[in-house]
C-alpha cells in the first residue's frame, strides 16, 4: 500500500474558495487501477496560512506513478492554473510506503506493502 499526500498552505481568506474548488472538482481517481481512497484534510490555522492536505491511498507505488502519467491525471489538473486561491507556496508532495497496517478490529499486518 502507498499513501500520497500534498500539503497546501492557503492564505487566510482563501479557505472557502480552496474548499469549493476541491468540492466541485470532477474526480477521476476511481477510473485508475490501484486507487483505493481519497481524503481532503483541513489542518491548523497559523497567522499566515491554513494547512490542508490531500491524501490518496493506492494499492502500491506503481499504481500511484501510473496515475501521475495518465490521461485522467492530466484532465483532473487541467484547470489548476485558473484557481483564484492564494497560496504561500505550491503544494508540497510527500509519498509513503505503508510498512504496518492495523484495521478497526486491531488486526495488524507488518510489511503491508
Amino acid at each position: 500500500m502507498y499513501i500520497a499526500m500534498n500539503r497546501f498552505r492557503v492564505v487566510p481568506g482563501s479557505e472557502e474558495a480552496f474548499e469549493a474548488q476541491w468540492a466541485n472538482r470532477q474526480g477521476r481517481l476511481a477510473e485508475v487501477p490501484g486507487y483505493l481512497e481519497f481524503h481532503m484534510l483541513k489542518g491548523p490555522k497559523a497567522e499566515d496560512h491554513t494547512l490542508y492536505a490531500s491524501h490518496t491511498v493506492w494499492a502500491d507505488q506503481d499504481a500511484f506513478t501510473a496515475w501521475t502519467k495518465s490521461e485522467q491525471f492530466r484532465a483532473a489538473h487541467a484547470r489548476a492554473g485558473e484557481s483564484k486561491v492564494q497560496y504561500l507556496s505550491g503544494p508540497h508532495f510527500e509519498g509513503f510506503e505503508v510498512i504496518i497496517q492495523e484495521d478497526s478490529t486491531g488486526k495488524r499486518r507488518a510489511d503491508a506493502a
